[in-house]
């Protein structure tokens, strides 16, 4: 930048008190640099107690003080700290009472990305010193969520896309925490949602939460690497995912969160399934249900097929009980999958009935089992001429071991001789 030199314009035979001079050559440098840019260092960097910030602004060969005076915003994210390089928008002024010139910053930030990450790295080293990314502290997602919490803008294509998918997959109830997601508040709202969805009870309280947003710049996603969010995030006694930004973009909160998802859109499906794969997994389960009950009952069939005559009341009455035990136990199953199912698959009508055939199908396997017993049982052999004799509740079936008092039980009744 070329400079060039200003005409005077005081002349040189008039004297000034110092007050006066001051005053004038204030009111010049004012005037000249209404506004200006400045890219440098930052070093000395003292807060007071009024909340004014006095620093020096320095290159190699210069240095300019500078002052933020109490209440002018920080970019969210960013911290003052000595050998930041950083851009200041702000205007030139003297401060006569010293004898010297100083800028008063209106606006500042990071000179380029590479200040951005070293400030990132030295922030997530200092987290995770204190554990806050450590894998034992991560939860599981749950596989049907009921309530899913997502915090992000409302406005904002990323809810939109995280609500589109949802319904696509697995329509669930969805609660939302508005907050802003750019900006110097937009860490403190953020923050603020992960706590509020943490301390709701009841029906209300979300079984996972989603934390959102869309691409951007660096800088515009710096506020979900603020240790107020990542913070918030790490204390999430609710397993919470994080969507923030596009597949390369990576912010503190990932670190922290208990799942991370490149986009929003990731973060929908990995906080749900689809509904053909619940579809899937009962059909599988049915089937596997299915081939363990006939194999079962084939099991349950040998077993009555090789009945010995010597007790065959007992013997057929324990078999005959095993049999209602699992009747009745298949019976709960397949009503607990049915409920199950209509639980998490809502309008299902088909697969019901599909479950509802099967219920009936191995109802009427369980109910020939039975006739089976039934035919197999010694009354039906009883009704065909033959007699049972016993003596001392003992059965006799040789004439060698007959003796009186005994009784015979024919198939009408029983006759003591």
């Amino acid at each position: 930048m070329t400079l060039t030199k200003p005409e005077p314009f005081v002349k040189p035979d008039v004297i000034f008190s110092v007050s006066d001079a001051a005053a004038l050559l204030k009111g010049v440098i004012e005037t000249a640099f209404p506004s200006i840019k400045i890219r440098g260092e930052l070093s000395q960097i003292t807060r007071a107690t009024s909340g004014h910030t006095y620093m020096t602004l320095k290159d190699s060969g210069a240095a300019i003080s500078a002052i933020i005076w109490r209440g002018t915003p920080l970019p969210a994210g960013m911290t003052l700290a000595d050998g930041l390089e950083v851009i200041v928008t702000g205007r030139f002024t003297t401060y006569p009472a010293r004898s010297n010139y100083q800028i008063i910053v209106n606006e500042i930030e990071m000179a380029g990305a590479g200040a951005i990450l070293k400030m990132l790295e030295e922030r997530k080293q200092k987290l995770a010193a204190e554990g806050l990314f450590a894998t034992e502290r991560k939860k599981p997602i749950p596989r049907f969520p009921g309530v899913i919490g997502i915090v992000t803008s409302p406005t904002g294509a990323a809810f939109q896309d995280i609500q589109n998918r949802l319904r696509e997959r697995f329509p669930v109830r969805v609660l939302l925490y508005p907050a802003q997601v750019q900006g110097a508040t937009a860490a403190a709202e953020v923050a603020a949602g992960i706590k509020y969805l943490n301390a709701l009870t009841g029906a209300d309280r979300p079984d996972v939460l989603i934390v959102a947003r869309g691409g951007g710049s660096l800088e515009d996603l710096l506020p979900f690497s603020e240790e107020i969010v990542v913070r918030a995030a790490a204390a999430s006694k609710i397993p919470l995912i994080s969507g923030v930004g596009h597949e390369p973009d990576w912010m503190l909160i990932d670190f922290a969160a208990d799942f991370r998802a490149p986009t929003p859109t990731g973060a929908a499906e990995a906080a749900v399934p689809t509904k053909i794969s619940v579809h899937t997994e009962i059909e599988n389960l049915s089937h596997r249900l299915l081939s363990a009950s006939v194999a079962r009952l084939k099991n349950l069939h040998g077993a009555v097929a090789g009945l010995a005559i010597k007790s065959p009341k007992q013997m057929i009455m324990e078999r005959a009980q095993r049999l209602d035990d699992l009747g009745r136990t298949m019976n709960i199953i397949f009503v607990n999958k049915l409920n199950v199912a209509r639980v998490f698959v809502g309008h299902a009508d088909q697969l019901t009935v599909a479950l509802n055939i099967k219920l009936n199908s191995m109802r009427q396997l369980v109910a020939h089992a039975a006739q089976m017993l039934n035919s197999l049982s010694y009354k039906n052999v009883l009704g065909r001429g033959y007699a049972i004799v016993r003596r001392s509740n003992k059965i006799i079936s040789h004439a060698a071991d007959f003796a009186t008092p005994a009784e015979i039980e024919f198939a009408d009744g029983s006759v003591k001789v």
